[in-house]
């Protein structure tokens, strides 16, 4: 197949205005050995016919694409839960690798779930006990299930499990189960501690997480070993907290700068030094109150620039602490409001486009609906920048003359950008699609009349 043409292909099976019928001959191809191309099984609003194609399909490799797909209902999805490929299952329990940030995705239905978690492959298995997507409500059902590894899982609803259940699962058969409900359980019994930290395998853990009577903690700081844990644990006494905010580490005085019992004086008191990506994962006690206003409004308003990128991870921030944060000149902020926050302010999004160009960060803030408009065109269509003249085509004043201009643009991008905004001269985009870099952004263009797309498919010598 010639390349343009298989690009035309890829960017028509993406285009949202592609009709069933054109949709169901693409779904149809394949059965001759070629696969039906992604943007075909991975889209919003399939109608029944078209899930019936594709849960038809005899290659596995289309039906798994369905079912990792970010877009199809979990209910659609589910379906694939008799599947014969072991492949295609674990696919379905897995879920989608890459979603939408500002999203999500739903969770597929408990009672699939449980099949999945029976399912005779352990590949099976194994991918739905690492889904991020499982509900929480099932993840506490599985404290009860019959194998070892769904029980082990099942301590990360610690908080919400009935007492008795906690009870079961440190005195579970299994010492791995036994082993992750005392990591949790250690955040409130001492002794539960103190057995933890004689396992060289959960000590660290201990240390950083559990209930620690002081003489568990003394000969820690006292043989300078896993300071940086021991400075971050909520137990630590006052007097060994202050030992190590003096530490000559830096890493354990930051450790401790950013305890959540400090008072604001007594944390910048501490030499600290934060770097540029210190603390990727954020401070865990902001991180666990993201939707607490109590946790938001202290890191929020700290001077210390890990609380404040932590609470602008949050999409709960009130419009006061946003417009705080979106004033802290701090470019870790500003990236996790563009990424988090539905109402990040424009200027924010600018700056992040501005300095991360082509970045996922600036691509976020590009599509975040927020993100200008208006006045576009007459700002950057003469940009000597063509990142910048791209942004013309957002521009709803943006003329189909301008459009027609930037897709003959020297930046690729931005010539991709005008092939596919539907104000583009209709010949211009019939000429797009036999243009190696554009066929497929004119492919998918809502303007392509059916008869074009038709032809697409025609060319790409899918069967009619």
């Amino acid at each position: 197949m010639v390349a343009f043409h298989a690009s035309a292909l890829d960017g028509v099976a993406r285009n949202p205005a592609l009709p069933t019928a054109l949709l169901l001959r693409l779904l149809a191809f394949g059965r001759g050995g070629d696969r039906p191309p992604r943007g075909a099984l991975q889209r919003a609003g399939l109608p029944e016919s078209a899930v019936v194609a594709i849960l038809a399909h005899p290659d596995p490799g289309a039906r798994i694409d369905f079912a990792m797909s970010a877009w199809a209902e979990p209910s659609q999805r589910a379906r694939l839960a008799d599947d014969p490929s072991p492949k295609v299952r674990a696919a379905l329990a897995y879920g989608p690798e890459v979603y939408d940030a500002r999203t999500g995705v739903a969770p597929l239905p408990d009672a699939v779930c449980v099949r999945l978690l029976d399912d005779h492959a352990p590949s099976v298995r194994a991918a739905l006990l690492e889904s991020p997507h499982v509900a929480p409500s099932f993840v506490a059902s599985m404290a009860a299930h019959h194998r070892a590894e769904a029980r082990r899982e099942a301590v990360r609803a610690w908080e919400v499990l009935p007492p008795g259940v906690r009870s079961a699962l440190l005195a579970d058969p299994d010492s791995e189960v036994r082993r992750a409900a005392a990591l949790w359980e250690c955040r409130r019994d001492t002794r539960v501690t103190a057995a933890l930290l004689r396992d060289p395998r959960s000590a660290v853990e201990a240390l950083r997480r559990g209930l620690l009577a002081r003489a568990d903690a003394e000969p820690y700081v006292a043989e300078r070993a896993h300071l940086t844990a021991l400075a971050e644990n909520p137990s630590l006494p006052a007097d060994l907290v202050e030992r190590l905010a003096v530490d000559p580490d830096e890493a354990v005085r930051l450790a401790v700068s950013v305890r959540p019992e400090l008072d604001e004086t007594r944390r910048m008191a501490i030499d600290f030094t934060v770097g540029d990506h210190d603390r990727g994962d954020g401070v865990a006690w902001v991180r666990d109150g993201l939707a607490d206003p109590e946790v938001l409004r202290r890191a929020a308003t700290s001077a210390h620039p890990l609380l404040r990128r932590t609470a602008a991870r949050s999409p709960h921030l009130p419009h006061d602490l946003l417009r705080l944060l979106a004033g802290v000149e701090d470019p870790v902020v500003e990236n996790h409001l563009c990424i988090h926050h539905p109402d990040t302010p424009e200027e924010v999004l600018m700056r992040v486009f501005a300095r991360l160009g082509g970045t996922f960060s600036a691509w976020m803030a590009e599509t975040h609906p927020r993100f200008p408009r208006e006045g576009l065109a007459a700002r950057y269509a003469d940009h000597p920048d063509g990142n910048y003249r791209r942004l013309a085509v957002r521009d709803p004043a943006a003329t189909p003359a301008l459009i027609e201009r930037l897709s003959h643009d020297p930046e690729v991008w931005t010539r991709q950008a005008a092939a596919r905004d539907p104000r583009l001269p209709l010949h211009r985009l019939r000429e797009a699609l036999h243009v190696r870099e554009l066929a497929s952004s004119a492919g998918t263009n809502p303007a392509l009349p059916e008869d074009e797309m038709a032809a697409v498919l025609d060319r790409a010598g899918v069967p009619a």
